[in-house]
């Protein structure tokens, strides 16, 4: 263990600056990147290939899911989640003659629920402080590379930068996908504020709304990771008729943002405060990987971790977002994949086992010889994942036209085993 940090402690000391940002106004496409200036100074690094390829033009109809379900908090902070078969319609009608709105957006401050799953029964006497109901139909189908209206979009997170995504990126784009990757302020080549305010949670999401506006085609895949995830997460409900599918990898629990609480996210804000910045850093990274020669290796190839120790406090202090707690990702209704590395440090699988839970569509797949860094780590194993997963769609047998949510479900499973 004392090996392991004087080791990360000398790398931390001896890596190279980050962070060298060309003008805007020379920042022409080369070898696939840009430079976008998404508000007057704040530039951001993107990788953006569109390939070669033959457009093939051809059907994908896809299936038709039906995703109703009703979500109630009680006045205890208690979620109850019910997926609703033939019953959505009575229970939607009953929603819009009283006090809620159906796909309401109240904001409900929860207690500490991740604990325990949402209870199976509720008594009828306990009454709700917010109801639910979800009632809309989504078509799901087969994103191909040979797809023009089909983008793959890709965000890292604390700490990493587009390098992170080499394999998929190169992967993908020669399959004839569109891919772009950025990098988030202070990250990569990315330009580095140095004000804390420049990176809190709504000032990156904002910058990736910006980016996802510019890039986006009709139907969109978002893959993200560790904190990647939030933002994929916020853009799935910002942009609900353009997210087609979303991959979530190491990306924990679907519980609100508090710096002041020790989460999957900011566990290391706890320590941040107490120790040095070059202590901190050295924390952090020791955490991130499995601790073997390879893995280590992967993150300096990947420059991974090489932003400086004030970006780094400021990312893990400003993950401030009431607004993501159980309820806003219970009312997500587009299918995701959640990908696990077993040997994650950070984040236990009991975390992504919850997120499952709450999510309407949702699969997860454990990799056992992955940990949080597992698209470094298995490359290959994470490529052939996504791909089946990209061409996946709901069969007519499976999932016929406003087919429950658990064939959906069972459908996912036989495609990605």
């Amino acid at each position: 263990m004392l090996t392991s940090f004087i080791e990360g402690l000398l790398c931390c000391l001896t890596s190279k600056p980050a962070n060298t940002v060309v003008p805007v106004e020379t920042s022409e496409p080369a070898d696939g990147y840009e430079f976008v200036e998404v508000k007057p100074g704040r530039v951001l690094r993107v990788r953006h290939i569109i390939p070669d390829r033959p457009v093939v033009e051809e059907p994908s109809l896809g299936g038709i899911v039906s995703c109703k379900r009703k979500i109630t908090v009680y006045r205890n902070g208690q979620l109850f989640i019910e997926n609703l078969g033939e019953r959505a319609s009575a229970e939607l009608k009953t929603c819009q003659n009283g006090e809620t709105e159906p796909n309401s957006t109240v904001e409900v401050e929860l207690t500490d629920c991740r604990k325990s799953s949402p209870p199976v029964s509720i008594p009828e006497t306990r009454k709700p402080k917010r109801s639910v109901v979800i009632d809309c139909e989504r078509r799901i189908s087969s994103c191909k590379g040979t797809h023009a209206d089909v983008a793959l979009f890709f965000i890292h997170g604390v700490g990493g930068s587009l390098d992170i995504w080499g394999s998929q990126l190169d992967f993908f784009s020669r399959l004839g996908y569109e891919v772009i990757a950025p990098d988030l302020a202070g990250h990569g080549a990315s330009s580095s504020p140095h004000i804390t305010a420049a990176y809190t949670f709504y000032a990156l999401a904002e910058d990736m709304r910006l980016i996802f506006k510019r890039y986006a085609k009709k139907r969109n895949i978002l893959i993200g990771h560790s904190y990647g995830v939030s933002f994929c997460t916020f853009l799935a409900h910002e942009f609900p008729d353009q997210i087609h599918k979303m991959v979530m990898i190491n990306g924990g629990g679907p519980t609100a943002l508090e710096p002041s609480l020790c989460s999957i996210f900011n566990l290391p804000t706890c320590v941040l405060h107490c120790l040095s910045p070059l202590l901190a850093w050295s924390f952090l990274k020791a955490g991130f990987a499995r601790q073997g020669s390879r893995e280590k290796q992967l993150l300096k190839e990947y420059n991974a971790f090489n932003v400086s120790s004030f970006v780094l406090r400021a990312m893990m202090s400003g993950q401030y977002w009431p607004e993501g707690d159980e309820v806003y990702h219970a009312e997500l209704t587009v299918p995701v994949l959640l990908v696990h590395g077993m040997h994650d440090k950070f984040v236990p699988v009991e975390e992504d086992q919850r997120m499952t839970e709450i999510l309407l569509m949702a699969f997860l797949k454990v990799l056992e010889d992955g940990s949080h860094m597992v698209m470094l780590e298995c490359p290959e194993t994470v490529n052939t994942l996504l791909h089946e997963y990209f061409l996946w769609e709901p069969s007519w047998l499976l999932a016929p036209p406003g087919g429950d949510i658990s064939s959906l479900k069972c459908n996912i499973v036989n495609a990605l085993q």
